[in-house]
C-alpha cells in the first residue's frame, strides 16, 4: 500500500537513529514532528511523519529496520539522518559512504523515485557535549571524524540530486548549552531540534512546492 497522496495530505517518512526518534524528548519535540508542524503552519498539508528510527542504530541497522516493516510503500516526502553511531563505534568514513549511499537510494525509492523529495540532515557533533567530556573522548577527533562522514554524505547527495542541510555548525555552536541538551547530557533537547527545524524548513518548503 502506498502512503503517498492520502487524500489531499502529503505523507512523510523520517528515517534515522536517536536524533530522529528524539531520544529523551516528548514526541512533539522531535525535529521531524516539529518540521511537519512548521510546514502545516505555512499551509503545506503534510502529515506527521512515519518514523523508522531507534537509538543506537547504525546505517546497517537502519536498513534492517526498514526491512522489518512490511509494505512500507511510497511517501511524498522522506528525510534521512544517520551515521553518528557508525562514527561512535569507530567505523570508517569510507564504509559509511557506501552504506549511506544504499540508504539514500532506498529513501529515493520510498519517495516514489523522486530525489527532489528527499531531505538529508548532516550528522551533528556530539563531541561538544558533556557526555563526550565525561567519556574522555577527544572532541577534536570526534569533530574531524564527523566532518569526514558528512563529506561522504554530502557527496552522495550531490550525486543523487538530494537536498543536504548542514546542521553540524549549529550543533557545535549551541550543543554544550544546558538548554540545548536532554537530561543525559548527550542527546539534543527540543530546543536544539527547533534550531534544526529552522535550518531544514526553507529547504523542505522548496522541495514540497515541486
Amino acid at each position: 500500500m502506498d502512503a503517498a497522496n492520502n487524500g489531499n495530505t502529503l505523507s512523510y517518512l523520517a528515517l534515522g537513529d536517536s536524533y530522529t526518534i528524539g531520544e529523551s524528548v516528548p514526541e512533539d519535540g522531535r525535529w521531524p514532528v516539529q518540521l511537519a508542524r512548521a510546514l502545516r503552519d505555512e499551509g503545506v498539508t503534510l502529515s506527521d511523519p512515519r518514523i523508522i528510527a531507534a537509538t543506537g542504530w547504525t546505517t546497517d541497522e537502519l536498513e534492517w529496520g526498514i526491512d522489518s516493516v512490511p509494505d512500507l510503500g511510497k511517501f511524498d516526502f522522506v528525510s534521512l539522518l544517520i551515521g553518528v553511531n557508525n562514527q561512535y563505534r569507530n567505523r570508517s568514513a569510507v564504509a559509511y559512504g557506501g552504506e549511506f549511499h544504499t540508504l539514500l537510494q532506498r529513501a529515493i525509492r520510498h519517495a516514489n523515485g523522486r530525489a527532489g523529495r528527499v531531505l538529508v540532515l548532516s550528522i551533528p557533533d556530539w563531541g561538544v557535549t558533556p557526555f563526550a567530556a565525561n567519556d574522555q573522548r577527544d572532541a577534536a577527533t570526534i569533530g574531524s571524524e564527523i566532518d569526514a562522514f558528512n563529506v561522504a554524505a554530502r557527496r552522495m547527495c550531490e550525486k543523487e540530486g538530494v537536498a543536504f542541510v548542514d546542521i553540524t555548525p549549529v550543533s557545535r555552536e549551541h550543543g554544550a548549552k544546558a538548554e540545548m541538551l536532554a537530561a543525559d547530557g548527550l542527546h539534543p533537547s527540543a530546543a536544539m531540534y527547533t534550531l534544526w527545524t529552522q535550518a531544514a524548513l526553507p529547504v523542505a518548503r522548496t522541495l514540497l512546492a515541486k
